[in-house]
């Protein structure tokens, strides 16, 4: 089975995942492909090069962040050139990966893909996993990890559906606002009702 693990910004997604690789569960993670694919020397690198201009591209030959974020913070189109080089490599990256696992008999493959229902992605998973949060406990968290103001941590929130829009899209939801033993026993009970666990 393919299970799609999600969530909203500072909503302990991270932490559930850390959970499912506790039980040795292969997981799938898009934010460690997004560094992957534009780890230097790749193909999605290289276009990006072309499309920004060598001064993108460090001394030590990997993307310069910083340069490509000043870039398309201020336009608009560069930000949608930079989109369609990125997502499409993320994508095809992830299903390599997953087509890997299942090529070595894994029967269940988690695929953490934080932004899984903005970027619709449903298709690639079979159960959604949702790690929820009261808006309260999401402030709180973001403002204490990013050093956010109320304004700026209020934005991040805003700009992503909504939790409780993803929590009716869910197979299952994890409710993360207690401890971690409460999140831990929600997720155990989740992976032995879908059979992930015997």
């Amino acid at each position: 089975m393919i299970i799609g693990l999600t969530g909203s910004i500072a909503s302990g997604k991270s932490t559930v995942a850390k959970m499912i690789e506790s039980y040795g569960l292969p997981i799938v993670d898009a934010d460690l492909v997004a560094r992957q694919v534009v780890e230097p020397g790749t193909p999605t690198l290289k276009k990006i090069a072309e499309a920004f201009g060598q001064e993108v591209i460090a001394h030590d030959g990997s993307m310069d962040r910083a340069k490509v974020g000043s870039i398309i913070f201020h336009d608009e189109e560069m930000r949608k050139t930079l989109n369609s080089i990125i997502h499409p490599a993320i994508r095809e990256e992830m299903l390599r990966q997953r087509d890997e696992l299942m090529s070595y008999g894994e029967k269940n493959i988690f695929m953490d893909i934080p932004l899984l229902f903005e970027s619709k992605l449903e298709h690639f998973v079979e159960k959604i996993i949702v790690v929820s949060v009261n808006k309260e406990v999401q402030l709180q968290r973001l403002m204490e990890r990013n050093g956010f103001t109320e304004d700026e941590a209020n934005a991040r929130i805003a700009s992503q559906i909504p939790v409780k829009e993803k929590e009716q899209l869910a197979d299952a939801v994890i409710h993360n606002n207690g401890t971690l033993e409460d999140t831990a026993i929600q997720l155990q009970n989740i992976l032995y009702e879908w059979n992930v666990l015997k």
